[in-house]
């Protein structure tokens, strides 16, 4: 039997089926045995991929940082090597409403703030640390859609910005291309809420690896994912509905605000001490 490359990917939304019977049939059409296995947390992703049952993982900013920490805990390697072009240079606001008593982000210490899911880093785990890095310690109300999907599904951060409307928190936490998203969705009139934070550039998604991946199926992967054009009527729909005009190489430089923010809280100790027995 032919050696697949098989591939894990969090079922975060009802699209991912779709997304991924695409890219495999594109990949088989294009001389790349592949296949993909979808889990229902990042979690259970990482533990099947430090175990060996996937060769590469669709994974988020958090799963690379217990992707990485669990393999050095293991004598592995972990290597990113593709992201999407819209994962680079992203950033988080923290959101309070226009006719509202916050004048700046000092004007938080103490008071509540809506975050997204308690392990989204976008919503927050950076954003949290970003504050605290300021000086500005705050109250979070964790709004905790749908746990170990990493804050993928955007929920969490929908719900709250609900709550900064509704006046039950003082402001809210969410990335910036969802507050344009929440806009025009009417959740919120034009000009009713506005930015007293934003944090650093940060980067999102990435293909992990681990050391010992088939290197030959792997070397084709990455020339089939860099050789995909969004001017392909074919792969279009594919990439619009994972957010993606091109694949570009992997990098870790984005990553350092969330390594900070878990290191600061000790958010995955518990985990990575199960996980590597350290």
């Amino acid at each position: 039997m032919t050696r697949e490359l098989i591939l894990g990917a969090v079922a975060y939304d009802a699209k991912v089926v779709p997304i991924w019977e695409g890219f495999r049939a594109f990949f088989v059409a294009n001389g790349l045995p592949f296949d993909a296995v979808l889990y229902t947390n990042y979690e259970r992703q990482v533990e099947a991929h430090l175990r060996g049952d996937i060769d590469v993982a669709w994974n988020s900013p958090l799963a690379w940082i217990e992707t990485e920490r669990a393999a050095v805990a293991l004598g592995k390697k972990a290597q990113a090597i593709a992201m999407r072009d819209t994962d680079r240079d992203l950033t988080s606001v923290v959101l309070v409403r226009a006719d509202g008593p916050i004048r700046a982000a000092a004007d938080l210490a103490g008071r509540p703030v809506g975050c997204g899911a308690a392990d989204s880093p976008q919503a927050t785990l950076i954003q949290i640390a970003s504050l605290a890095e300021a000086g500005i310690s705050v109250k979070q109300v964790i709004h905790d859609a749908l746990p170990g999907k990493h804050g993928d599904h955007i929920g969490g951060e929908r719900d709250a910005v609900k709550a900064l409307l509704a006046g039950t928190v003082d402001a809210a936490c969410v990335i910036d291309g969802n507050r344009l998203l929440f806009a025009r969705e009417g959740l919120f009139a034009p000009h009713a809420l506005r930015v007293v934070h934003q944090t650093a550039p940060f980067d999102h998604c990435n293909f992990t690896v681990l050391d010992g991946a088939p290197a030959e199926l792997l070397a084709k992967f990455r020339a089939l994912l860099e050789g995909m054009s969004y001017e392909d009527p074919a792969l279009r729909p594919l990439l619009d509905l994972e957010g993606l005009r091109a694949w570009l190489p992997g990098r870790t430089s984005g990553y350092a605000a969330l390594d900070r923010a878990v290191a600061r809280t000790r958010y995955l100790d518990p985990w990575l001490a199960r996980v590597t027995g350290h």
